[in-house]
This record gives structure tokens, sequence and C-alpha cells, in this order.
């Protein structure tokens, strides 16, 4: 592998920021597919893939989550063209023969709860992760947020309690003029050992 490009960093990080607010322009239902499509090939364990996206990309739809919202996050959510529910399958292991290239893992998963639910959860997180990364590379901004009830969203969008909501994303194109000033982060010797 090679390096990417700056450019491409830039777009990924150096210069990406988290979108506070959004421009009125609406995202194409095709560029949503992209996203997707591109996440998806990101690296999880036994390529689980156990994250869910739903796209609430209307006003009505987003209208019904922000009850669960805190209300520091109304104003964004309601100017952003795009909310995406982040949530987990917790029988993803249903697809493991389709995903994975060996037998006895659907099994395996199905008969160890425990093992089931922190795979999900942790690859789930990761898919979010990916999804967030996808969305800058296409051009979308965006600010994810864990500032919700996510019980009240479960209630709400996932009653069967398959799917449960992990965090959302707002997505769309982000208005410059709302972006805070980055804050600071952790050096290297603060988060890091090499041992």
């Amino acid at each position: 592998m090679n390096p990417i490009d700056p450019a491409a960093l830039d777009t990924l990080f150096l210069r990406a920021r988290t979108a506070n607010g959004f421009l009125d322009r609406p995202v194409a239902p095709e560029l949503l597919r992209r996203v997707y499509e591109l996440a998806a090939l990101a690296p999880t364990s036994m390529n689980t893939q156990p994250t869910r996206y739903v796209f609430l990309n209307s006003q009505p739809a987003r209208e019904r989550l922000l009850p669960a919202m805190m209300p520091g996050n109304l104003d964004k959510t309601r100017s952003a063209p795009v909310t995406v529910i982040v949530a987990t399958d917790t029988k993803f292991y249903e697809f493991m023969p389709k995903v994975w290239h060996r037998e006895g893992a659907k099994e395996n998963f199905e008969g160890n709860p425990a093992l089931a639910s922190a795979t999900a959860t942790r690859n789930g997180t990761l898919g979010g992760a990916y999804f967030i990364l996808a969305a800058r590379a296409l051009g979308l901004d965006c600010g994810p947020m864990s500032g919700v009830d996510l019980a009240k969203v479960d209630a709400e969008f996932f009653p069967d309690g398959r799917w449960k909501a992990n965090f959302l994303i707002n997505l769309g194109y982000g208005d410059d003029s709302l972006l805070f000033n980055r804050n600071s982060r952790l050096s290297f010797e603060e988060a890091c050992r090499v041992l």
C-alpha cells in the first residue's frame, strides 16, 4: 500500500471538521448508497458487518427523532439534510453463512450471547467510524452525536428490539460559519505507549 495524497489527508482528517450546521442543500440518495458501499468494504472481525444505518432523509422522519435529542443537538439536527441512525444488528450472525468463508460461525455466535454482544458492539461502532470517513471521502460533512436518549430512539425506530441505536450522524454540506474552533488533541506522549 502507498500513502494517500496529502489532499486526501486534508479531506479525511486535517481540514475535516465536525459539522454543527448545514447548508440547505439535499444529499442525493445515490450518494448515500455510495457512502454505505464504500464503508462496507472496511474490515470488521470475521467480516461480521453488524452496523445498520437508518437514513432520516425528510423533515417528518427527523421530527420523530427530536424528542430523544439533548437540547444542544436539536437545531443542528433540524438543519441537516440527513440524519443517520447508526445501529447494531443484535442478530448479525444470521448473515454469517453469506459473509464468512467457514462453516459454523453463525452457530458459534448464536450459542454464545456474550461473544455476539461484544462483537456486535465493537464492530458496529467501527462501522459507524468507517461511514464517517467514507462520507468525508465523497464530499459530505458529518456531525456525529451521542447526545441522545438511545432507549427512546430504539422505542421509536426499532420496536422489535433486533436493531439497537448506537449513535447519530448529521450528514450533508456543512455551514462553515457555524464551525467551532478545533479543540486540543492529546499528544502522542499522553495517549500512546510504545513497548
